[in-house]
């Protein structure tokens, strides 16, 4: 394992452990600029609004993002594990 995986392997298992919503939210807000925060947001909202079948130029109008931005939202979504990409509900 890098150095590099190591980290993220640390990150994962930070994340997993936090418990509520609000936790959640400070630990991001905490890790995070508030521009990488809301960019990770809009990158999870490309992820739904495409499992949902919304255009690719819908989505980049309704999110004020690019359609390249979407288009790689939309090939990173192909390479999920299945588990990863379906909808969770709780």
């Amino acid at each position: 394992m890098t150095t590099d995986e190591h980290y993220q392997a640390e990150l994962i298992r930070h994340l997993l452990a936090i418990d509520s919503p609000e936790a959640m939210d400070a630990a991001l807000a905490s890790l995070l600029t508030p521009a990488e925060y809301q960019e990770i947001s809009k990158r999870l909202q490309i992820f739904k609004l495409l499992r949902e079948g919304v255009p690719h130029r819908k989505i980049a109008e309704t999110l004020g993002v690019g359609i390249a931005t979407v288009s790689r939202g939309s090939r990173a979504l192909t390479t999920l594990p299945s588990s990863s990409s379906s909808s969770r509900t709780d």
